[in-house]
């Protein structure tokens, strides 16, 4: 039976291995499935009609993932929220989980009391695990049952819940394991990105079903880094931004991984370029993919091998199809971008036709390989003509004077829409001269695509994820055109 559960008691039942390695403190396979197995017990004493999910406040350690194998089990699954969110940011999360319990961590008290005020929840504080009761429970729950909630990140409107059931994590951590390496006893694995994405859990819950331990992660950040390399760090998931604050400070290599994943946003061709030179003998991997199913292409270290030996334009790309899953270009235009639609047993939101609509833009080369070019609420139609934001950033990026850049459609009267540019100079002392960079644009782009309004940053706004917000920056052109007029920063 596909059962993710039974795969993690499977791996770690009378295990002394270490199964989590959390602040300063080592719990080993059978400590972790006690506390999974006392947690049970402590759920069930909360008196909840079955299936109730439990909202959770909640950094990665040993406590949450005993409690996401428990909650799996009892049929209340953990739904992890976001703790930098604002009570009126999660209300409605919380309200549409059903809720009537939500546990936090004692960090996010003042959060959950007024979680508690805004939704009538009850607010529970989680101080330590009671260990016991009968661990075999743990592999038994039903395989279309649901282990684990989360909620996609709502950066064009309410987030969206996404339950992931026994039977879709069973089938994605198989497809992991074969991606990454990741499936032996002697793998350890980490990573920076919080457990409420689908980057912070996914891989963490295919690392134990796969019998590695995990090194419980409360935040990123350059210490954090250095210091995993006194756990016997294997594997590595980053997203882009952790990447390139790990260049800037020169300590990407200070850990000895076999493999580093990488994912969740866009990086940039030229900093991995730059990964590749400082990690010459590790395994490079990039998946692609989004809370509603994940993941739908890899680039493997095959492909990165390609990309050295000379294909570097696969760097611009997420790779092909993983193994089962099958890519469909939507109505494509005349250049064959169109939105990417992906059919596999691991996605966890297909549509009633068995394909998941993934709101990405792309287009495949002949070989198979996918080119993201943006967002279909992003793109942009300028009198008549699509522009696709991360084609134009692309280009606007292989700029020696850019250090990254947003792009945006505007609102124009002539046209519709219209495009603005704001960018991150590579020193902000020396920024670079806008008509050289619409120069420079209109060298590589066809016209309707060079951005009518440029604007310099210090920085861009990213979601937790590390996501562009796009929204943000329309507002920035908004208030810069009010304080200006018209024109603004236009060219």
């Amino acid at each position: 039976m596909p059962c993710w559960s039974a795969g993690v008691v499977a791996a770690f039942r009378d295990s002394r291995r270490p199964a989590v390695i959390d602040a300063g403190r080592t719990v080993t396979g059978t400590g972790l499935l006690a506390a999974a197995a006392g947690a049970v017990g402590w759920f069930e004493s909360f008196g909840l009609p079955g299936g109730t999910p439990l909202p959770a406040l909640l950094t990665t350690s040993a406590d949450t993932l005993a409690m996401l194998l428990a909650g799996a089990a009892a049929g209340h699954p953990l739904a992890p929220l976001g703790p930098r969110l604002t009570a009126g940011e999660l209300s409605g999360a919380v309200r549409g989980l059903g809720a009537k319990v939500l546990l936090y961590e004692p960090a996010f008290a003042g959060l959950a009391a007024e979680l508690g005020r805004v939704t009538g929840v009850w607010p529970v504080p989680v101080t330590g695990l009671p260990e016991g009761g009968a661990a075999g429970r743990l592999a038994s729950p039903a395989e279309d049952s649901v282990a684990v909630y989360l909620h996609t990140g709502g950066t064009t409107g309410a987030p969206k819940r996404v339950p992931l059931t026994q039977r879709v994590l069973f089938h994605r951590s198989a497809v992991l394991a074969g991606l990454t390496g990741m499936d032996g006893p002697d793998a350890v694995y980490a990573t920076g990105s919080p457990i409420h994405h689908i980057g912070g859990v996914g891989n963490t819950l295919a690392a134990l079903s796969a019998g590695a331990a995990v090194v419980a992660t409360a935040s990123f950040s350059v210490d954090w880094w250095r210091g995993l390399k006194a756990h016997g760090v294997t594997h590595a998931l980053l997203v882009p931004s952790m990447i390139e604050m790990l260049l800037t400070e020169g300590a990407l290599d200070a850990v000895p991984l076999r493999t580093l994943i990488y994912g969740a946003s866009p990086i940039r061709p030229q900093t991995l370029a730059r990964v590749l030179r400082v990690l010459p003998g590790v395994r490079m991997v990039n998946l692609f993919g989004q809370t509603e199913g994940s993941p739908i292409t890899c680039l493997t270290p095959d492909d990165h091998a390609l990309a050295i030996a000379g294909r570097s334009e696969l760097l611009q790309s997420v790779g092909r199809p993983v193994p089962g899953l099958d890519v469909r270009i939507d109505a494509p235009d005349e250049t064959g971008a169109g939105e990417v639609l992906a059919r596999a047993v691991h996605l966890s939101l297909p549509g009633p036709d068995g394909w998941l609509r993934t709101g990405d833009i792309g287009r495949e080369d002949a070989d198979g390989y996918l080119y993201l070019v943006g967002r279909t609420h992003d793109r942009i139609v300028r009198g008549g003509e699509n522009v696709y934001p991360a084609e134009v950033e692309h280009v606007i990026e292989s700029h020696p004077g850019v250090q990254a850049v947003g792009v945006v459609g505007v609102p124009d009267e002539r046209l519709g829409q219209t495009i603005a540019a704001f960018v991150v100079p590579s020193d902000p002392d020396n920024p670079p001269d806008v008509v050289d960079l619409r120069r420079y644009a209109r060298e590589r782009l066809a016209g309707f695509k060079v951005p009518a309004f440029w604007y310099s940053a210090g920085s861009l706004p990213h979601s937790g994820p590390g996501k562009l917000l796009r929204r943000e920056l329309a507002s920035w052109h908004a208030r810069a055109t009010e304080v200006s007029g018209d024109e603004g920063g236009r060219d």
